[in-house]
């Protein structure tokens, strides 16, 4: 089992910037794959970005690229999420996932979710 607990969410203005961090806990972080997704109201659950377990292989969607920046730190259990000139379309609930071994872009994949944090963005 991977545990994962997300934080940083909040409300910005639209054009500010906010870092989500996702802390993991239980197995060996190092051995998966990490993933953002999110989900708006009324939407259903979108991929944002993920990241190979050694860094070295990222993907965004396009409404990520260029504004959003995946990043891990094995020997802190964590993957951040840096997200510049965010935009109202932007707001929903963000959550972190794990998937053991290779890197993916479609939710089944995952096998660990956290419970997500907010994210607003004002116009």
């Amino acid at each position: 089992q991977v545990q994962l607990v997300e934080s940083g969410g909040g409300l910005v203005q639209a054009g500010g910037s906010l870092r989500l961090s996702c802390a993991a806990s239980g197995r060996t972080f190092s051995g998966y794959a990490m993933g953002w997704f999110r989900q708006a109201p009324g939407k259903e659950r979108e991929f944002v970005a993920a990241i190979s377990w050694r860094g070295g292989t990222t993907y965004y969607a396009d409404s990520a690229k260029g504004r959003f920046t995946i990043s891990r730190d094995n020997a802190k259990n964590t993957v951040y999420l840096q997200m510049n000139s965010l935009k109202p379309e932007d707001t929903a609930v963000y959550y972190c996932a794990a998937a053991p071994g290779k890197t993916a872009t479609i939710a089944t994949m995952y096998d660990f979710w956290g419970q997500g944090t907010q994210v607003t963005v004002s116009s």
